[in-house]
């Protein structure tokens, strides 16, 4: 019974949105219509919650009458794999995707009581235009409540590679992360229709951006680590189509938001500002299509139903193709803002918006090129690592070049030579690291010191300015502790955002650069050293996991420091599907890592281990936490809160 209720909720939340989204499109110009669509927005948010909840109770209840749950559960599954296995698969995500998307239209229904009456009733009418036609996606194409007569004894269980805490993370963040732009895609819709672009909408919609920021920078993260530790390949990246589908909008997302920052300040770049507020959320829905549409076989995605792709399809012809309509006919209507020098803060955040949207063409390109000429003739080609390294690695040192200036000059008109000896001692530190580095690595010529040099820069400039503002070594320690302890968090947020990206840079180049890898067969009591590190192969042991019999190696693992560690590699077969699966084991000394990986057995009685040493490899995932972090610090600034400020008199009142 609670199968159909939940149906049926979903339905009504379909027919709500769509009665918003008209009456809303219509007549936005009536004020009174604000309050109703408010009301609507919470109440689609508490119906696809409902069917939500019907469905995860479905799958923890083991009812295998609804096909969902027969086709990605089993009954032996932990009670966390089978909640993750609701989004596990395409028709669970896809209601996954449409209830953040309706938590979203109900926060800014929350959140946004301040906003002028008839922006607001456009923003929700937007946002429940996009949840209707994702929810009628799923209803229509996707329907998760599908029944199965007779009912089936047991389930066919989820997928081995999906049966991990990770699954429980990264979905919902990286969704967060997708969906959460709709709403920088809902206010830019709501602006060009209303005609009112100012800087206090960019104050209005920069809280979102950011927090989509934050939660897509979490799921990208995440979902890189997901991959390190449970595919057994022992990398963090590797440029799939798919990964690439989620770091694209992520690059806009990164622009949008320093150009959403000159439009508040300045009352610049609006055409700019609008045009990357539908990049965005339209690479987000490109991202959809190529995971859902079939033309794509990873881990990652879900569906290969041609039909279900071209109905996605459509939808990005409606959403992208009317929102550049729009744009293309309000954009002359648009007023030039504030002008200032091409040295200026300004002007550094306009270079650094022409680096992240030349880097998003690069990766887009790169991406769509081989699908589009399978498509078109016939011929298949590969894009791999080479390509989006170099061009990628090209477009970005630049960038990083420039980074630590933005911060030091001033709005309207910088003195450039004055923030160079500003940074000049950050500079200096940044040299003694990398040559220091240089020295210790056994001083190979390579293109690693400059990396680190890179990255050592970006990570020391933005230390630089929080000693510049403290005003460290032109007063006393008290005084600069006092000042530093004292500036506001928006300053703290862009200095600690900044050194995150120089912390990724410098785990991504050491990575990369000083790892060791072994592929070797061992028998119980050989041992092995990589990288200083001896590694004796212990025995194989049997064990039996809730829904799984694991066949476990263990390796015993020496630091040349001393200190021995017990490490657990498996090789797993999952008893519902037969389906095997490897766990790598996995031991972190300081930030480096070794990755033991059991392979194979051999005829001979010998099994293939694979070993990596990954210098430094955790700096790429906690340089990406620093950045999320300075993310939602910068969001606790009461300035920056989601949601639109009250205007002066409406405060005076109330007080």
């Amino acid at each position: 019974m609670s199968i159909e209720l939940g149906h049926f909720a979903l339905v009504l939340a379909f027919a709500i949105s769509t009665i918003s989204a008209i009456v809303g499109l219509i007549f936005w110009k009536r004020e009174v219509l604000a309050g109703y669509l408010q009301q609507g927005a919470v109440l689609q948010f508490v119906l696809v919650a409902a069917s939500f909840a019907a469905l995860i109770q479905a799958f923890v209840v083991s009812d295998f009458s609804l096909k969902l749950a027969y086709e990605h559960a089993n009954s032996a599954q932990p009670l966390i794999f089978k909640i993750t296995a609701v989004w596990g698969n395409h028709e669970g995500s896809m209601l996954l995707w449409v209830l953040i998307l309706v938590i979203m239209g109900a926060a800014v229904a929350a959140f946004g009581r301040n906003l002028p009456k008839d922006l607001l009733t456009l923003v929700l009418a937007v946002q429940s235009l996009i949840a209707a036609a994702f929810t009628g996606f799923t209803l229509f194409t996707s329907n998760p409540f599908l029944r199965l007569s007779p009912a089936p004894f047991e389930g066919q269980d989820l997928n081995p590679i999906l049966q991990d805490i990770g699954l429980a993370i990264h979905p919902p963040l990286l969704y967060l992360g997708y969906v959460g732009f709709s709403v920088c895609f809902s206010f830019a819709m709501a602006a060009l229709i209303s005609g009112r672009i100012d800087a206090a909408w960019a104050r209005w919609v920069r809280p979102w951006t950011l927090l989509s920021w934050c939660f897509l920078t979490l799921g990208i993260a995440m979902g890189s680590y997901w991959a390190y530790y449970e595919l057994g390949w022992g990398g963090w990246w590797f440029w799939d189509p798919v990964e690439n589908a989620s770091f694209m909008p992520w690059l806009a997302g990164t622009a949008l938001l320093h150009s959403a920052l000159v439009m508040e300040k300045r009352n610049a770049l609006k055409i700019w500002t609008i045009f990357l507020a539908i990049i965005t959320f339209s690479l987000s829905l490109l991202g959809t299509f190529m995971v859902r549409s079939g033309i794509l076989t990873s881990v990652h995605t879900f569906a290969s139903d041609p039909t279900r792709g071209m109905v996605i399809l459509a939808l990005l012809a409606l959403f992208i193709g009317g929102a550049f309509s729009l744009f293309a006919f309000r954009a002359s209507t648009l007023r030039v803002g504030g002008l200032f020098a091409p040295i200026s803060r300004e002007g550094a955040l306009i270079l650094n918006n022409l680096f992240l949207a030349t880097a998003t063409v690069a990766v887009l390109v790169g991406t769509l090129y081989p699908l589009l000429l399978d498509a078109l003739v016939g011929e298949t080609i590969s894009v791999g690592e080479p390509f989006f390294n170099l061009t990628f690695g090209v477009i970005m040192a630049p960038l990083l070049i420039v980074l630590p200036f933005g911060p030091f000059l001033a709005w309207k008109r910088g003195d450039l030579i004055a923030v160079t000896q500003r940074l000049a001692g950050a500079a200096g530190l940044a040299l003694f690291a990398a040559v220091l580095c240089f020295a210790l690595t056994g001083g190979e010529v390579s293109l690693a010191p400059l990396g680190l040099l890179l990255g050592f820069w970006v990570a020391f400039g933005a230390l630089a300015e929080l000693v510049d503002r403290a005003k460290f070594f032109r007063t006393d320690v008290v005084t600069s502790f006092k000042r530093l302890f004292g500036l506001p968090r928006t300053a703290w947020s862009t200095a600690i955002a900044h050194f995150g990206i120089g912390v990724t840079v410098i785990g991504v180049v050491a990575a990369s650069a000083w790892q060791q890898e072994l592929v070797t067969t061992m028998v119980p009591g050989e041992g092995v050293v990589i990288a200083e590190h001896q590694v004796t192969f212990d025995g194989m042991e049997h064990v039996e996991g809730p829904n799984f019999v694991s066949d476990t190696g263990r390796f015993a693992i020496r630091a040349p420091g001393g200190g021995v560690r017990t490490a657990l590699a498996e090789r797993r077969v999952y008893n519902a599907s037969g389906q095997p699966t490897t766990e790598a084991a996995i031991e972190t000394y300081g930030f480096s890592q070794l990755y033991v990986q059991l392979g194979e057995p051999q005829a001979d009685g010998k099994s293939v281990v694979r070993l990596w040493y990954k210098p430094y490899v955790t700096l790429i995932w906690l340089g990406c936490l620093m950045m999320a972090g300075a993310g939602f610090l910068s969001l606790s600034y009461r300035r920056l809160r989601v949601g639109a400020p009250r205007p002066a008199s409406a405060r005076a009142a109330a007080e």
